[in-house]
């Protein structure tokens, strides 16, 4: 019996999972991988980092998601000039009263857009530390909870470093998914030419997407994920496939092909965050037990914004996809 209906709610969960995809696509044209990314992050409850060149449909992605969900959403627009209180708000002296009132930031919302956060300086990304964290803000003395639940989805472009900032690794690490965004395919482009063709300005709005992923759609797949079994040999896997990422942790046969190439290693948040993904990686195959197939595919995403590489890694041309890919050839598969 309970197996039945953990089969029902697999297939209402795929159901939900294939409307939402179709809503998105009246949007975005290709793209898929993000797309996947960015629901298996809203279901695990974690913030996404989204790296990519201009023009690649990032912040519509973004905002269409928001859309499907139904979820309050505030877009902030990271500039140098940027303070702490331009994004978690400030005390407002009210003179009728003689005291100070709140007045609360954009990041009260449930979506958050942070548009080119890697443009932002260290002071407001501190602040955002607490809030990705902890999901609340300090103002004043007192601590704020923000709105639960309560995403982070910021966006960051790779080929333009003048007035911009490196990310502290803190920071990153509080990132349950890096998606590189890739240009479209020539089809693909083609049909962005088809979908973009009209010019008047009632076709330019865009269309109204219907709410598929409320708050109670995602508790319920949230439980469908906690179901998906995962033998310990998985669980066992996970751990070595993170554990080979820390060069002091490591074995002879890794250190050779690897460690050269890693200063710092990924933390035990890489290992949960794996752990989740591979259930939703198998949660959206449309199957209730996890596979090794499952955890490589969810490897890079989770991984490459772990990982410190060294200057070798560098000089030889190696980024960090290319190197975790070497790591997942040396891990013993289950």
């Amino acid at each position: 019996m309970g197996e039945n209906n953990g089969d029902t709610r697999l297939g209402r969960c795929l159901g939900f999972l294939n409307t939402a995809r179709q809503e998105l696509a009246r949007r975005i044209v290709g793209q898929e991988e993000m797309i996947d990314g960015l629901l298996m992050a809203l279901i695990a409850g974690g913030h996404i980092l989204l790296e990519g060149v201009p023009g690649l449909a990032k912040t519509l992605a973004i905002k269409s998601m928001a859309d499907i969900t139904g979820l309050a959403f505030k877009r902030i627009q990271f500039t140098p000039d940027l303070l702490p209180a331009d994004l978690t708000g400030t005390l407002v002296w009210e003179q009728s009263s003689g005291t100070f009132s709140v007045r609360r930031g954009p990041v009260f919302a449930n979506v958050i857009l942070a548009d080119e956060i890697n443009r932002a300086p260290a002071k407001v990304q501190s602040a955002l530390l607490e809030a990705m964290e902890e999901r609340q803000v300090t103002i004043g003395e007192k601590s704020y909870s923000l709105p639960d639940p309560f995403f982070v989805l910021a966006t960051q472009n790779p080929i333009e470093h003048e007035g911009t900032y490196a990310l502290p690794e803190a920071e990153l690490d509080r990132f349950l998914l890096k998606l590189l965004i890739r240009y479209p395919s020539h089809e693909e482009e083609i049909r962005v030419l088809h979908f973009s063709a009209p010019i008047s300005r009632e076709r330019q709005a865009l269309k109204p997407l219907k709410v598929v992923l409320s708050a109670e759609v995602l508790e319920e797949f949230r439980a469908a994920a906690d179901a998906v079994r995962i033998d310990e040999r998985i669980t066992k896997y996970i751990v070595s496939v993170v554990a080979a990422t820390r060069p002091v942790s490591g074995d002879a046969a890794i250190k050779e092909g690897v460690y050269r190439y890693i200063s710092f290693g990924a933390s035990p948040r890489a290992s949960i965050a794996l752990h989740r993904c591979s259930r939703i990686a198998a949660l959206f195959a449309g199957r209730s037990f996890v596979s090794p197939e499952d955890v490589k595919a969810v490897t890079l995403p989770v991984l490459r914004h772990r990982i410190v590489l060294s200057y070798e890694a560098e000089a030889d041309g190696l980024d960090p996809d290319g190197v975790i890919s070497r790591i997942l050839a040396f891990v013993p598969v289950p």
